[in-house]
């Protein structure tokens, strides 16, 4: 069964609101087995709905709607969807209307005429039955093909979804299958993962392949369609073990695994502890490291040493080094670096200092440069990088690369 998701609203087009109930509806439908094949987002406008809903019925068999099913006047949904399906006559739902009148007094609030209008339903709809609010989910069915719609309320369409739309769409696809498999690298290019893994037509005999890049890295996502489960979860695994033959050095993870989650593991498993000092990430590497449950068995502290003086002070940085090659130097990562891992007691230590921007840079050491120490019970070293000159994305590309070089080291 393939689907197509149509969002509903002017504040979706102007940006007012992120659209996050078509991703929502997106991951759940393709946990069902059914292919979503295209998302759209269109205003509140009659002949924009009906046009997106036509286009949509000629190629995909079920089409969701979410939106536009409110009280006010700029809710039109209901209106333009039954007109579509020649049901434009609306007739009142008393077990709606009881529900509705209900909710209201349990909130005790006084209700409307135009909360009552909720309760009409069109003739020719199935009422897909909502407990948590005053729209009922709609489900129309025109020539094999059905269309779906539910409010825009996340809560609500999330409770309509799981409850009603699912376990319908499963009954209507039961010989499906698709699996996803999402393998996590570090610490290598998008280009250059690729031409690991090519020829990439050998890969795709197993299913289709996307690259995912951003700030931290790069994935690799492995997508079979199948009628047979038992094929799906062979070439899935076949294509596994194809990129990991190619490319295993850098892979982390899979699925939602996070590079410090897979660094607090070989922590725990070495008994290993761990501080660090930072200046241009500002506590942005100790923040990710701390997001992990269970990470007070490895992490001992994370310190801001921004200025000079603190790197001196709490660090034992020779001012030497700092007048002699500056903070942002080989130098003195290592030293900052090295100095966490002593004055802490850790087996490991590691250290960031750079330039954020978009201001401080110069010739020699540019916006975007930064170098990263590591200190370990064996020896001290750093690597530096240069990256852009947005300062957030920099904070954000620096403690991924600190915690690339830590995860690479304990490896």
């Amino acid at each position: 069964m393939t689907a197509e998701i149509i969002s509903i609203g002017d504040e979706l087009l102007i940006g007012q609101v992120v659209n996050t109930n078509a991703a929502w509806m997106s991951r759940q439908l393709n946990l069902a087995d059914v292919q979503v094949r295209h998302m759209s987002a269109v205003g509140d406008n009659a002949e924009d709905i009906r046009q997106s809903l036509d286009l949509a019925l000629s190629r995909t068999e079920v089409v969701l709607l979410t939106g536009g099913l409110g009280p006010t006047h700029d809710d039109i949904t209901k209106k333009v969807v039954a007109g579509y399906f020649d049901s434009a006559e609306l007739v009142m739902d008393e077990k709606v209307l009881a529900h509705i009148r209900a909710l209201f007094q349990r909130r005790n609030l006084r209700m409307t005429p135009v909360n009552e209008a909720q309760a009409l339903v069109p003739k020719k709809a199935t009422v897909l039955w909502n407990d948590y609010g005053t729209a009922p989910g709609l489900l129309f069915e025109r020539n094999g093909r059905y269309c779906v719609v539910l409010p825009g309320v996340p809560a609500e369409m999330q409770h309509l979804m799981n409850e009603r739309v699912l376990p319908f769409v499963k009954s209507k696809n039961k010989n499906a299958t698709i699996r996803h498999r999402t393998i996590r690298t570090f610490g290598v290019a998008e280009s250059h993962l690729f031409e690991k893994l090519s020829p990439i037509a050998e890969l795709e005999k197993f299913g289709k392949i996307a690259f995912l890049p951003h700030y931290a890295a790069v994935d690799v996502r492995i997508s079979v369609y199948s009628d047979d489960a038992r094929d799906a979860e062979a070439r899935i695994r076949a294509a596994e073990e194809y990129i990991l033959a190619r490319a295993g050095e850098h892979v982390f993870g899979f699925e939602n695994d996070t590079i410090e989650a897979a660094i607090g593991r070989l922590l725990i498993e070495k008994k290993a502890t761990l501080a660090v000092a930072e200046s241009c990430t500002g506590g942005l590497v100790a923040h990710r490291l701390t997001n992990i449950s269970g990470s007070s068995q490895y992490f001992d502290r994370g310190i801001v040493t921004y200025s000079n003086a603190a790197k001196v002070q709490m660090l034992d940085v020779p001012e030497e080094i700092l007048q002699q090659h500056g903070a942002v130097s080989e130098e003195c990562a290592k030293a900052m670096a090295d100095g966490i891992r002593r004055v802490s007691g850790t087996t490991y230590g590691i250290a960031t200092t750079g330039i954020a921007g978009p201001t401080g840079g110069s010739e020699e050491k540019p916006v975007g440069l930064v170098w990263v120490g590591v200190a370990t019970p064996d020896r001290v070293f750093a690597q530096k990088a240069l990256f852009a000159k947005d300062r957030l994305v920099n904070k954000e590309r620096f403690s991924q690369m600190a915690l690339n070089l830590l995860y690479r080291e304990l490896k």
